[in-house]
């Protein structure tokens, strides 16, 4: 191991060193290395004086760490709304929740850090506009702070329900750390909770509760769990591994009305819950990015290298869309890692790198002792094939386009998670070359 240096998310601090001998076939590990010396940039006045990063979240926070990282001495400035430092926000619904995971393993970084590395961390500082011409945004309070370069990363906020009751004292939503506390809270006095929406997030939760003890009941509109993602077969084993921990479920029905000590059903049947929690998706916050004027796409429009249509703006994590160079279509992913990652290569092309982003999307999820991670980009696939055991807990679920694989879920199989990726990665190199080859050649005929 040369560096130990961190090279893209997760990682996120780099692998310790020692120094190693051996002698008459013995490996003797001796004295700790000193971590490598972070670069300093070859031409300072190349790159932007001030960089201000709009969001708290994954992507935010990995730019600003990418930056100082690089080797970037100029001022960064991280904007956040929330109230809590940027967070580890996938254990929201898992350890955190169950009661399993302290407190202090939830903030990605201490304040300390921050000081350390001079990120100047602002907390409950919403942007309320950007001002693209004086390069400019503008803050809640009013006040503007300039910029030479911006990163968008303004993430997603959950999609709220219109139904009578919905904003109840004991209806929780979650996306924030003070979200996860405040739902923490009404957990420990609870004994019955219902859980409206059977996405990933909402059987996090009913996961989480039933580690707490609490009798939990599950709304979905679909007949089968997240069969649009994972497939029906994925989706039956996991409502039964569910249903072995006690979980109750009411699929293919919506809920129509909460009140303060029971959940109504669309279809008339009554749930007793002393707390509610509601996941049902959320919606890519890109309200910043359609007032200031920037092209949209169902989010905000980025090329490859995470470019909005602004000079100096960059988007990046839940609300960015990008050109998936395996697939060839654009597309926006509302994953952890995904933001991260985008985080990371916005921050080293706000250096001018010209890095494309070309990582392939991932992401992973926790219920009971069951992990489950998945590796590519597979909507509207028309194929799955099972590889393995599923029952078991030991297999590969590959989903095909058209017989090309578009991604691959997998239960206790990390390796192949990691060929996986590899393989995709390798894909869309491949696939690059073909399309400069084919335009070169188009451009040929027509001289």
């Amino acid at each position: 191991m040369r560096t130990g240096n961190v090279i893209r998310a997760p990682a996120r601090d780099p692998l310790a060193r020692w120094r190693v001998e051996e002698a008459r076939g013995i490996v003797y590990v001796r004295e700790k290395l000193d971590e490598p010396v972070t670069p300093v940039l070859a031409d300072r006045n190349s790159v932007p004086a001030t960089v201000v990063i709009v969001g708290g979240g994954a992507a935010g926070n990995a730019a600003a760490e990418t930056l100082r990282r690089e080797g970037y001495a100029g001022r960064i400035t991280l904007l956040s709304a929330d109230d809590a430092l940027p967070c580890d926000r996938p254990n929201l619904s898992k350890n955190y929740l169950a009661g399993t995971a302290p407190e202090d393993w939830i903030p990605l970084r201490s304040i300390e850090f921050y000081q350390e590395h001079e990120i100047d961390v602002r907390l409950n500082a919403p942007v309320i506009a950007l001002d693209l011409v004086a390069q400019q945004v503008i803050l809640a309070d009013s006040s503007r702070l300039s910029y030479d370069a911006l990163l968008l990363a303004t993430g997603a906020q959950p999609v709220h329900l219109d139904i009578p009751g919905a904003s109840l004292p004991h209806v929780h939503y979650l996306r924030s750390f003070t979200d996860s506390r405040n739902l923490v809270e009404t957990a420990k006095a609870a004994k019955r909770a219902v859980v409206i929406g059977a996405s990933f997030i909402g059987l996090e939760v009913a996961s989480s509760l039933r580690a707490r003890e609490i009798d939990v009941h599950v709304i979905g509109r679909e007949t089968t769990l997240m069969e649009t993602v994972l497939g029906p077969q994925i989706g039956r084993f996991l409502q039964t591994l569910h249903e072995g921990h006690g979980v109750t479920f009411h699929l293919g029905t919506t809920a129509a009305e909460i009140d303060s000590v029971q959940v109504t059903l669309a279809n008339g049947v009554t749930i007793e819950a002393d707390m509610v929690v509601i996941g049902v998706g959320v919606r890519a916050e890109t309200t910043l990015a359609e007032k200031a004027g920037l092209t949209m796409d169902r989010g905000v429009s980025v090329n490859e290298y995470l470019e909005t249509s602004a000079p100096n703006v960059f988007a990046a994590g839940d609300i960015a869309r990008w050109p998936d160079p395996f697939t060839g279509e654009r597309i926006r992913v509302e994953h952890f890692v995904v933001a991260e990652r985008q985080g990371e290569t916005a921050a080293r092309n706000i250096l001018g790198r010209h890095e494309r982003f070309a990582t392939i999307p991932f992401f992973w999820t926790e219920q009971y002792d069951l992990g489950i991670a998945y590796v590519g980009h597979g909507a509207d696939w028309d194929e799955i094939l099972v590889e393995g055991d599923l029952e078991a807990r030991n297999c590969s679920v590959i989903y095909r386009r058209g017989g090309t694989k578009m991604a691959v879920a997998l239960l206790h199989r990390d390796l192949d998670g990691l060929r996986a990726e590899l393989e995709f990665e390798r894909s869309a190199v491949r696939q690059k070359k073909e399309n400069v080859v084919g335009a070169r050649t188009l451009l040929s005929s027509k001289d």
